[in-house]
């Protein structure tokens, strides 16, 4: 009796012991540092930062190379310059996308259980702007089923390119109606408009008319007559009306607005500015071209010559040319918090819109409003860049044929590939849509034909293959010149 009752007493006092060390565990163990749940502002400023960061990287990677923005020098063969593109070139791409797409999703169910209209609108935003993106890169990606881990699909069906693009326009439009410009957004200061509700809506619609001009092709969807409905409604489709309201982050060189180059000097190593790139903006005697390049100098690197670069897809060696080409200009990626005009990563500009107002009016023959726009756009592109727009740039003699608007498209478009310099893979798009501007195929070029889209990542092929051939049927092939649904 005396055994069974000792062995009570240390029974009782070992679950005294733990009652008394477990008590207010939670209170005593918890991270008063540590966030302990999302709120719908978490999430906005790493995906504002790292895509647009990483965007801008694609853009130097890919479109400089494929536009002929600029290229490797000296480059004996080979390269994206002469349409050589690579099994894997996408793969960053469809991996980078996704796992912030992820994130968006967390963003947007957070402003729902919050009942904030204004993170849901930015949130739907944000994914239109990363899947048009996607979709323009490879075609046909998962949508509806993407970023769905955590509901146990692991292999997700593609959507085709009609339906991810009626949905984002359709989400876009959605945002528009969405958004309290009186109501104040509360969790914490977001790095690209300050927390100014009115220009995120600009930034929803000025996204909506980018998305709606890229179908210009398919006459089921009428782009043209939508967008001239949003133009004359302003009051209800608020876009971009100056450089002020552009989606334009921009780098201080202060953490987190630091550059995306770890080192700005890898931006200029062997690198050379493309030909074309140079030589119209030689034409239009542009104040930019001190802005995007060097100058070039003579061979012995004693003076300098004036802006001249180096064709893409040349042929031979290097030796031809009697001359150190022009170079990109290493201060477009070095952040400074004392720059005029500080390091940025352009989402949107506001020429963009200018220059989509300019080609609705031109298909719908209305050649004075067509004129304003195409002006407006240019001078919008010239100042973003810090530069000083001439009052004769497109008057004076030896400038106004190549720079005064002309009632052609093509004049449009060429203005157009100079403002979307830097934006993402916008000017590859472009040219897709409307083979402008005008590039010269140069004998180095494989196969003579621009790349219409990224192959699907090996990863996809192998881990989803059901649905992969599904795609792969549905657009009629994986390779690298398998046109998208837009394009044809």
């Amino acid at each position: 009796m005396k055994q069974i009752t000792k062995l009570t007493a240390v029974a009782f006092l070992a679950t005294s012991l733990l009652s008394a060390c477990t008590k207010n565990f939670e209170e005593i163990n918890t991270d008063p540092n540590r966030i302990d749940a999302i709120s719908p502002g978490t999430l906005i400023n790493p995906i504002i930062y790292n895509v647009a960061g990483y965007n801008m990287q694609r853009a130097d990677d890919i479109t400089f190379n494929l536009m002929q923005v600029a290229l490797p020098f000296p480059s004996a063969s080979g390269g994206l310059h002469r349409y050589d593109i690579a099994e894997n070139a996408g793969n960053g791409t469809w991996n980078t996308y996704y796992q912030w797409l992820n994130n968006i999703k967390e963003m947007y169910n957070t402003s729902v259980k919050a009942n904030d209209p204004n993170y849901q609108a930015i949130a739907l935003t944000l994914q239109a702007w990363i899947y048009s993106n996607l979709t323009d890169c490879f075609g046909d990606v998962p949508m509806k089923e993407a970023v769905q881990g955590d509901g146990g699909i692991l292999h997700p069906k593609f959507d085709t390119q009609e339906e991810i693009y009626t949905t984002q326009i359709k989400n876009l439009d959605s945002a528009n109606n969405l958004y309290l410009t009186s109501k104040s957004m509360i969790y914490g200061t977001e790095i690209l408009y300050a927390n100014n509700v009115s220009k995120w809506k600009k930034f929803t619609n000025s996204l909506r008319m980018r998305l709606l001009l890229r179908l210009s092709k398919k006459t089921n969807v009428n782009a043209y007559a939508q967008l001239k409905t949003m133009i004359d409604n302003p009051a209800k489709y608020p876009v971009f009306a100056s450089n002020d309201d552009a989606a334009i982050l921009k780098l201080t060189g202060i953490t987190p607005l630091t550059s995306p180059w770890g080192r700005p000097i890898d931006f200029t190593t062997f690198r050379a500015a493309g030909k074309f790139f140079l030589d119209s903006l030689n034409a239009f005697n542009d104040p930019r071209r001190a802005k995007f390049a060097t100058q070039a100098r003579n061979a012995a690197g004693t003076a300098n010559i004036g802006y001249v670069g180096i064709p893409s897809g040349y042929t031979g060696s290097e030796s031809q040319f009697n001359y150190i080409p022009s170079n990109v200009n290493v201060s477009l990626v070095t952040a400074s918090s004392s720059s005029v005009t500080p390091m940025s990563c352009v989402i949107m500009p506001y020429a963009e819109v200018e220059f989509i107002k300019a080609e609705v009016q031109f298909i719908n023959n209305n050649g004075t409003a067509a004129k304003a726009a195409y002006e407006a756009g240019v001078k919008a592109a010239v100042e973003q860049w810090g530069a000083v727009m001439p009052t004769d740039y497109f008057t004076a003699t030896a400038t106004a044929a190549a720079t005064a608007y002309n009632g052609t498209l093509h004049r449009i478009m060429l203005q157009k590939y100079y403002a979307l310099y830097f934006v993402d893979y916008q000017a590859w798009f472009e040219y897709r849509r409307t083979g402008m501007p005008v590039l010269p195929v140069n004998t180095g070029m494989a196969g003579k034909q621009m790349p219409t889209r990224f192959k699907y990542p090996i990863a996809v092929r192998t881990n989803n293959p059901a649905n992969y051939q599904m795609a792969v049927q549905s657009m009629g092939g994986d390779l690298n010149t398998t046109k998208v649904w837009w394009e044809k």
